[in-house]
């Protein structure tokens, strides 16, 4: 956590479909750190997708975290001083850091689709194949490009650096780039900033000075802050907790349902029967 400076902490939800058990642990989870702290709770709507980020999700989102009793000093309900606090109202800022990246040298412009990457990729890893450095474009073509739009842009790891960083819950964490993972998408084909581009700007601009997330993250930490870095930004700290599983030890997931919050609350469950599942 960046020192000397008031905790500002984050929930921030993908409305792609209903919360589920595990979102409500990891996020009371940050709200105890924010507590402890004597910190700030930001609320941020990460709607980026504008096919599978639907209204309702984002309503629900909201209301569902609410009635279980968390709550947030800054939000899209509730205003503040670094809105909009939805991800689809602030394309400026993505659009901006997009373009100190290419012109710093960091990104460049690939036509290569996810099939290809992962028929040529050497072996296969925990969330993505290592895209394969030989099918890099040179930083002068980047630099032809005044916009994003028409194609996939990834960010030029620097092969064989070690990013290491002490994880709240896990310790001492520690990625090699190019090893276990390699360039990484910051702007997608159908024009929209990705995910690690997006959350690195806004927690920036926002000024979050933790992360709490769950550990199926901490390879996208490493990722991200070798963008702080190509951003000349004060990274913040990370706290990332083990996932919620269901009875089979499965990882939670929106798209089985598993445990929807709005689900348990139609069939009747308390706050305090939900909290009961996650071992609070």
């Amino acid at each position: 956590m960046s020192g000397g400076c008031t905790y500002r902490g984050r929930i921030a939800p993908t409305p792609t479909g209903f919360l589920h058990v595990g979102h409500a642990a990891t996020f009371r989870r940050a709200a105890e750190r924010c507590e402890a702290a004597g910190g700030t709770m930001v609320f941020r709507l990460e709607d980026l997708d504008p096919l599978r980020c639907k209204p309702e999700y984002c309503d629900a989102a909201l209301e569902d975290l609410r009635w279980l009793g968390l709550t947030w000093a800054e939000g899209p309900d509730v205003g503040g001083p670094c809105g909009p606090y939805r991800q689809s109202e602030r394309r400026p800022h993505f659009l901006a850091a997009w373009r100190a990246l290419r012109d710093g040298g960091w990104i460049y412009p690939c036509a290569r689709s996810r099939r290809e990457v992962a028929t040529a990729a050497l072996a296969p890893h925990e969330d993505e194949p290592v895209f394969p450095p030989e099918w890099r474009v040179p930083v002068e073509k980047a630099r032809e490009w005044a916009n994003p739009a028409g194609t996939n842009w990834r960010f030029r790891v620097p092969d064989g650096e070690a990013v290491e960083f002490v994880d709240g819950h896990f310790g001492p964490t520690r990625r090699v780039a190019g090893v276990d993972f390699g360039d990484f998408l910051v702007w997608n084909r159908d024009n929209v900033p990705a995910y690690e581009l997006a959350v690195v700007v806004d927690d920036i601009a926002m000024g979050i000075t933790e992360v709490v997330r769950g550990a199926d993250l901490l390879t996208s930490t490493a990722r991200q802050l070798l963008l702080y870095r190509a951003l000349g930004a004060a990274a913040p700290g990370f706290y990332h907790c083990p996932l919620v599983v269901d009875e089979h030890g499965r990882r939670l997931a929106k798209r089985t349902g598993a445990l929807a919050l709005r689900t348990l609350r139609e069939q009747g469950e308390t706050p305090q029967k939900i909290w009961g599942k996650t071992g609070f």
